[in-house]
C-alpha cells in the first residue's frame, strides 16, 4: 500500500489510499481509501510507517537535556545593532568586539559585574550566537584593554552622531566606592554611596540633550566636581570639533568661579540652578564690577 496525491486542477489534490497487484501479469493498483478529508501531517506520519518508518508518540522521541534562553538574547543584540553601538566599538567585526558587545549585554541581562556576566554567558545562548564559547578569562581582561585603547575614536564617533554646534551639552560627575587596595585612582572623598570608611572612584560623563552618553572620563575619588569643568568644555571643543556650545552642569559643579571662568569663553553658554540658600534668600541688585563697598 502506499499514499498517492492526485492533482486536481483548481481544487484541493485527493489523497488516496492505494494497492498494487498483479492480474494475468498486469500491474495494476486500487483504491482503499479516500483520505482527501484526513489532515495532513497525519496523512505524512502514515506515508512514512507505509515506507518503513517507525511511529513513535510525541514527546517520546527527543528527550529536552537542555533548555537556554535565547528570546531576549536575540532582542537585545538587534537593539544594539540597530542603535549603532556594535559599529561605534568597531567598523569591522573581531573577537574584541564580539566580547566587549557580549559584556554589554550580559551587563542589561543580569545587572552583574563584568567578570559575573562573562560567566553568565552560558547561562543563555548569548556565547553561542556570538561564537564566544570558548572565551577564558584572559580573553575578557584583554579585550577591556583593546577597548581602552580605542575609547577616543568611539568617543569621536559618538560626538559626531549626537552633538552639533549650538546644541546643548549635559555633564555630570558621580562616584563609586572601591574595597581593594590595588587602584591608584581609589582615594577617599565625598561618598554618593554613604561609605565613608571606603575610597571612591570619580567619573564624570558627557551626554548629548536626549542624555546619550558621547564621552566619559575617570578621576581619583578626592577630585571634586567643579573642578573638571573647564577641562571637559575644552574637550567639547577641541577633541570633538563643537564650535559652540550650551554647557548643562549641577549647582554645585557650576560655582561662581568657574561662572566668571565661563563667561571669559564667548562660545559657550551655561546653565544650572540655583542652591536652596540662593532661592531662599531674598534677590539683591547686582553691583557694576568695579563697585566697592565702603565702610564708616
Amino acid at each position: 500500500m502506499y499514499i498517492d496525491i492526485v492533482p486536481n486542477r483548481k481544487s484541493r489534490p485527493a489523497v488516496l489510499l492505494r494497492e498494487c497487484y498483479r492480474e494475468n501479469g498486469t500491474v495494476k493498483k486500487r483504491t482503499i481509501a479516500n483520505l482527501s478529508a484526513v489532515p495532513m501531517h497525519i496523512v505524512k506520519a502514515l506515508r512514512d510507517m507505509l515506507e518503513g518508518g517507525q511511529w513513535v508518540p510525541f514527546g517520546k522521541a527527543v528527550a529536552i537535556e537542555r533548555s537556554l534562553p535565547h528570546g531576549a538574547v536575540r532582542a537585545l543584540l538587534a537593539v544594539l545593532t540597530r542603535a549603532g553601538l556594535v559599529t561605534a566599538l568597531a567598523a569591522r567585526r573581531s573577537r574584541e568586539r564580539d566580547i566587549c558587545v557580549a559584556l554589554i549585554a550580559g551587563r542589561l541581562l543580569h545587572g552583574e559585574s563584568k567578570l559575573a556576566s562573562a560567566r553568565l554567558w552560558h547561562s543563555t545562548t548569548l556565547a553561542g550566537e556570538l561564537g564566544l564559547t570558548d572565551v577564558k578569562l584572559p580573553d575578557v581582561y584583554a579585550a577591556l584593554d583593546w577597548l581602552v585603547e580605542r575609547q577616543a575614536a568611539i568617543e569621536k564617533k559618538l560626538a559626531r552622531a549626537h552633538l552639533e554646534d549650538g546644541s546643548l551639552v549635559l555633564y555630570d560627575l558621580t562616584s563609586s566606592y572601591y574595597e581593594g587596595s590595588q587602584c591608584p585612582l581609589a582615594q577617599f572623598g565625598y561618598s554618593r554611596d554613604g561609605k565613608r570608611n571606603l575610597p571612591i572612584i570619580a567619573y564624570g560623563v558627557i551626554t548629548d540633550r536626549a542624555g546619550r552618553p558621547v564621552a566619559v572620563r575617570v578621576w581619583e575619588g578626592n577630585v571634586a566636581g567643579a573642578t573638571t569643568v573647564l577641562e571637559q568644555v575644552s574637550r567639547v571643543r577641541e577633541g570633538f570639533g563643537i564650535e559652540r556650545m550650551t554647557f548643562v552642569g549641577g549647582r554645585g559643579m557650576l560655582t561662581e568661579t568657574k561662572i566668571e571662568a565661563l563667561r571669559e569663553l564667548h562660545w559657550v553658554h551655561w546653565t544650572s540652578a540655583l542652591r536652596s540658600d540662593d532661592v531662599r534668600a531674598p534677590r539683591r541688585p547686582a553691583r557694576p564690577r568695579n563697585h566697592r563697598r565702603c565702610t564708616v
